[in-house]
């Protein structure tokens, strides 16, 4: 089950919970909870199922808490709810499959973008004129930033995410970059020298399967910060950025 349908379910059964346990207390004893109190009773339940019933990552725990107190707190503020629903696009139009791929945006860093684009020369020295692909190509950066930089290329960047995409696009068109709307599940990585991801620890296990089944041999399959469970990358570069990334590179057999 994705994680935001454990999240709905806790929120659920914490909701049902509060209203049993406050109604009978309110029916014992004629006592009234505050509103506040009980959201904040559904909030301490609905993490508690989420961690010792749903075995769910501890850095959701404070989201189930505070997702009712806040969703109180933003009705009692008396907001037009034109503003919700403009703000529920705009995530919608920004983390559209996140709830499905597990994969948020997340934006390779320009420290990321200087040290792949030293590294390709050094790896693909026979390979000026090198293609590659960028798997969840966010605003279309590294495209860009590669585009320009080595103009004898040409970089795919694949975006799932509608607004980031429409962004994207905008900004490579008309260069020797091309980004496609889309799953990269429904692309073959045949044909590119270079598969570069920075996604989360989820798909890894899936992605290394599907590109050793395509890629050919001698390319290079590259992913920031998550590595490949399991497998020991040919190489491994620390990038001093400000997460402190590390690019581990495999190179295809």
């Amino acid at each position: 089950m994705p994680p935001v349908f454990k999240a709905l379910a806790a929120q659920i059964a914490g909701l049902a919970l509060t209203f049993l346990l406050v109604f009978l207390i309110a029916a014992l004893s004629g006592w009234r909870f505050p509103l506040i109190l009980t959201a904040s009773i559904q909030g301490s339940i609905a993490a508690a199922l989420s961690h010792y019933g749903l075995r769910m990552k501890a850095w959701w725990l404070p989201i189930q808490f505070l997702f009712m107190p806040t969703l109180i707190t933003a009705l009692s503020l008396d907001i037009a709810p034109a503003w919700f629903l403009l703000a529920f696009l705009l995530l919608l139009a920004v983390y559209w499959s996140v709830f499905r791929t597990q994969v948020p945006l997340y934006l390779s860093s320009r420290a990321a973008w200087r040290a792949l684009a030293e590294l390709l020369p050094a790896q693909l020295p026979n390979k000026p004129d090198v293609r590659m692909i960028d798997l969840g190509s966010g605003l279309g950066g590294l495209l860009d930033y590669l585009g320009h930089l080595r103009p004898q290329g040409h970089y795919v960047g694949i975006e799932a995410a509608p607004l980031p995409f429409a962004l994207g696009w905008l900004r490579v068109r008309g260069k020797n970059c091309d980004m496609r709307y889309g799953s990269f599940w429904r692309h073959s990585l045949a044909g590119y020298d270079v598969v570069y991801a920075y996604l989360s620890p989820v798909p890894m296990a899936d992605l290394w399967r599907k590109a050793s089944a395509e890629m050919q041999p001698g390319s290079l399959f590259i992913s920031n910060t998550f590595a490949v469970p399991s497998v020991i990358p040919t190489e491994t570069v620390q990038i001093d950025d400000f997460h402190g990334s590390t690019l581990y590179i495999y190179k295809m057999n």
